[in-house]
């Protein structure tokens, strides 16, 4: 008959077996992001998902709930430090946003199959712990170790692209939206990243944008021409929130825009309408 130490070594046992099939699984996984040509057998899913089941259900000598979430921080950090941010690092500019959108892309794949591997901890472990889901352990990490690098790049050619659109150049619209995208992605239901990293400098670079355009045309042109500016820059921003930027970036880019050009300016414009 086995003793408690006996049940307890097998339990370990099992532990250490199941920590080589998870490697095996993140191995597999990481060719599959690699090549995009292959995905997880059916057999492959039930032996991966099993695996950790067993590992996280209740036992009567021990389950490794704890070392299992551990291990599955542990692995999108691993797969940030040695996949994703050596190749956004040298990057700049647009290629950087389009190395970063791939990067994202193959991340949230990632992410979809290492939940389905370890749903069982989103359903018992992590809500009695209070902790973290799985999808947002997985964005943090993201954010955390990515944002905390480029972010300050990141931001800086979105901003630069769309003030290069505003005058008169033509950019990759796509590549600015899905950029954006990933702030809000990231959030998951919140928009913090997104108005925290992004939309306030964005605002404030837009009403530096105007100002310096409003203080060249209230010297230079007439109070038909400035208000017919001021309308065509108004319906141009209405576009870009449109093409590329959340919905509840529109009031607030409005008012910075109006702000500068209108409100700002107001006593000169009414100068000028006196003497037009």
């Amino acid at each position: 008959m086995a003793t408690r130490d006996d049940r307890r070594r097998s339990r370990e046992r099992e532990y250490e077996e199941g920590l080589v099939v998870i490697q095996e699984m993140v191995n597999k996984l990481n060719t599959i992001l690699q090549e995009g040509t292959q995905s997880f057998t059916s057999a492959d899913y039930m032996r991966f998902y099993t695996t950790i089941y067993n590992l996280t259900t209740a036992h009567p000598i021990r389950e490794y709930s704890p070392e299992l979430y551990e291990k599955y921080k542990e692995t999108f950090e691993e797969h940030i430090n040695y996949k994703v941010l050596p190749s956004l690092r040298g990057k700049k500019d647009q290629d950087l946003l389009q190395e970063l959108v791939t990067k994202w892309a193959n991340y949230k794949i990632m992410t979809r199959w290492l939940f389905r591997f370890f749903h069982y901890l989103d359903r018992y472990f992590i809500p009695n712990r209070r902790l973290p889901s799985l999808q947002e352990t997985s964005f943090i990490a993201f954010y955390n170790l990515v944002y905390g690098e480029i972010n300050e790049q990141v931001r800086n050619t979105v901003i630069s692209m769309i003030n290069q659109e505003r005058n008169g150049e033509v950019i990759d619209q796509d590549l600015v939206k899905s950029t954006v995208t990933i702030y809000v992605e990231m959030g998951i239901e919140s928009m913090k990243y997104y108005e925290r990293d992004l939309e306030a400098s964005l605002l404030k670079e837009s009403a530096a944008f105007y100002s310096e355009k409003a203080s060249k045309w209230i010297q230079n042109e007439s109070y038909e021409d400035y208000m017919y500016l001021v309308e065509r820059c108004l319906k141009h921003e209405k576009e870009i929130v449109s093409s590329y930027l959340p919905a509840t970036t529109q009031d607030k880019i409005i008012q910075a825009v109006e702000h500068e050009l209108l409100q700002e300016k107001a006593s000169e414009l009414e100068g000028k309408k006196m003497i037009w």
